[in-house]
């Protein structure tokens, strides 16, 4: 979750951020270890206080107050990596599924215009570019059913970025007058070829409204569903050829993957600590004996720490 645990739950909760498409951001793959707040929040658990900690602190009667600077740890952990499997309970949609029966009796799919607004899908990149330059007409045909569509929108999508010069740097300069504002080159300022065919598919859908009657190609605000001028996503453009509702996400495994220069790919999983926790509180003896006195009134014999950790009292030495 976003956010810190020393603060306030925000109105609507604190946002799920462990999804695959959100640990792609090193920021949100957090890794957690001992603090002093851990340690403290550990002590007022003992003495029966089940208070967050920030709730504790604001207290003006805190037990704690004047001892947390006296307060010091010494972490014994020994340490697992475990692939972890993360329930995200807000529910998702997935991003590459869909629910239900295909519909095939689609107008997008089966007009006059089908073919050649398809098409532009089957062209080559040199012959994609060509078609943006010269409005060139489209004579390639591609399968014209949902799933031959997302299929090949699929294969397009791990085509290899292609430099930006010639014929290529051409078709960009005619797509970025045409589509103010919207990048089609990646971070080494090389053409991403399905921006390309995205975009296509919005000139050619211009283009034929000359000759055909495009209504049916369109959404309500005027774009192709699912579909746009960089990119598509397959869950809703299979939401409106499909009879289902979308296919709901609950959880995800909690890994983080990168590409590090000399090392290759490397993964980071989810890190699980056993071991000894030692604190100590540098307190004058009597006022030892009374915390110790706390715990054991309090009862507490085994508790919870961190997220799915028990933890339990082996020793206390005043």
């Amino acid at each position: 979750m976003d956010g810190s645990n020393n603060e306030e739950l925000p109105k609507k909760g604190r946002k799920f951020i462990a999804s695959m498409t959100n640990l792609k951001k090193p920021e949100n793959f957090i890794q957690r270890e001992i603090t002093i707040d851990t340690v403290m929040g550990v002590l007022n658990r003992l003495i029966g206080d089940q208070r967050k900690l920030y709730q504790a602190r604001r207290d003006v009667d805190y037990f704690f107050k004047d001892y947390e600077k006296y307060t010091h740890f010494d972490d014994k952990p020994i340490l697992t990596n475990d692939m972890t499997f993360i329930r995200n309970i807000t529910g998702s949609n997935d991003q590459n599924s869909f629910t239900g029966a295909i519909k095939t009796n689609v107008p997008m799919f089966d007009s006059d215009y089908s073919d050649e607004f398809w098409g532009v899908l089957a062209l080559d990149f040199n012959d994609l570019c060509d078609f943006i330059i010269s409005d060139s007409r489209v004579n390639q045909k591609i399968a014209t059913d949902p799933i031959s569509i997302i299929t090949q929108l699929e294969l397009l999508n791990k085509e290899k970025p292609v430099v930006n010069d010639g014929l290529a740097s051409k078709a960009l300069q005619v797509l970025k007058e045409k589509f103010n504002g919207i990048n089609y080159l990646n971070a080494k300022d090389k053409i991403v070829p399905i921006c390309f065919y995205c975009s296509s598919l919005y000139l050619q859908l211009e283009r034929l409204s000359s000759k055909f009657d495009m209504s049916s190609a369109k959404t309500k605000i005027g774009g192709i569903s699912g579909i746009s001028k960089r990119g598509f996503t397959k869950k809703d453009f299979m939401n409106k050829f499909t009879t289902g509702k979308p296919k709901l996400i609950f959880g995800n495994p909690y890994i983080r993957e990168e590409f590090v220069k000399g090392e290759g790919k490397i993964k980071h999983l989810m890190t699980k600590a056993s071991g000894k926790l030692e604190i100590t509180l540098d307190i004058d003896r009597n006022k030892a004996k009374e915390i110790r006195s706390m715990i054991e009134n309090a009862g507490v014999s085994s508790f919870y720490l961190g997220k799915k950790g028990l933890a339990y009292v082996s020793k206390i030495r005043v």
